[in-house]
């Protein structure tokens, strides 16, 4: 009999208590870089200050350390060095999680993007190179406009990549950063009602929130946002989406856009808080071999699928059986 692994035992999985009580200074503590560029205009600046205010809170919610660049009277012409030096002194951490998320204006010439800093700019290529050096788990949202040239210099295998726009063409003042910044945090995002929401599920509420307003506006819209996270620098948009799954296929087999973003959790739920940081990555790379293993569906043999499908979840199960208490 080929084993037919159902939905309700996934989710019943998440239900299963775990060890309590995990130390506040937990060992997967993330870092949140929150880059605020020129404003230009006032009615920016008061802008960018709201969304960056929500990125604070949600940081300081979820325990996170905060390094920001940009918020400071002093030197603004400096704040281009001030970020290379804060993701050289962040690249030497290699496990902790790092958010990178800038606020501001964008623009393209054709050749290169820039993020508009109060002083010199910082190109696509520039923070690619910045970047590279970097093996720590990395997030970086980028809500500026003409922003989608940065998600292919930044895409990598790991990374989840976040721009406002798809195109370096959509060059006008972007929404999407308002409406991220107000979703991070909010459960009312948190598709899966698992107590907490995922950088995608933010990402899914903020996109649908942008089309909403151009729509009602009675406008175009003028932005597209895009969500990378499997490594070929293509992205995807929140139409691709049901729930929290993509329903197209990635181009060229690559696994499908979605699964890594999810698991990116800037204000953990309880029941995550008290699960121990190794067994979360234990439990997020078995996760991400489920979601490799059901792109490859269409072309396997059905009871090899199933086998290899039952085989996952029995080790996703283990995760959860009751830990032995510490000996003194």
């Amino acid at each position: 009999m080929i084993f037919r692994p159902s939905v309700v035992i996934l989710l019943g999985l998440a239900a299963v208590p775990v060890r309590a009580n995990a130390p506040a200074d937990r060992p997967d503590r993330p870092t949140v870089l929150l880059v605020v560029g020129a404003a230009g205009e006032e009615e920016y600046g008061r802008a960018f200050t709201q969304w960056a205010d929500r990125w604070a809170d949600a940081a300081k919610k979820g325990g996170a350390d905060l390094v920001e660049v940009g918020r400071d009277a002093a030197d603004p012409e400096r704040d281009k060095e001030r970020l290379q030096v804060a993701l050289s002194k962040a690249a030497k951490e290699p496990a902790r999680p790092l958010w990178l998320v800038m606020i501001g204006h964008g623009t393209h010439d054709g050749r290169e993007a820039k993020f508009n800093l109060r002083g010199p700019d910082v190109t696509d290529a520039e923070l690619a190179a910045w970047l590279a050096p970097c093996k720590r788990p990395l997030a970086v949202v980028d809500c500026s406009s003409a922003s989608a040239p940065f998600l292919k210099k930044l895409s990598a295998t790991g990374r989840v990549v976040i721009t406002a726009t798809r195109s370096g063409s959509e060059n006008n003042f972007a929404r999407f950063g308002d409406h991220l910044s107000a979703s991070i945090a909010d459960p009312g995002a948190d598709l899966d009602k698992d107590g907490q929401t995922s950088l995608l599920e933010a990402f899914l509420a903020a996109s649908h929130r942008v089309q909403e307003f151009y729509k009602q506006d009675g406008r175009l819209p003028t932005e597209h946002a895009l969500l990378e996270d499997n490594g070929d620098g293509l992205g995807v948009a929140a139409t691709w989406f049901q729930g929290i799954r993509a329903t197209k296929a990635a181009k060229d087999g690559a696994p499908i856009d979605g699964p890594r973003a999810n698991q990116w959790h800037l204000v953990l739920s309880t029941a995550e808080q008290a699960m121990p940081a190794d067994l979360r990555a234990k439990r997020d790379a078995l996760e991400l071999k489920v979601e490799a293993l059901r792109a490859k569906k269409a072309t396997m043999a059905e009871e090899a699928y199933y086998a290899q499908l039952e085989s996952l979840l029995l080790d996703l199960a283990r995760l959860y059986e009751p830990q032995p208490p510490a000996k003194n």
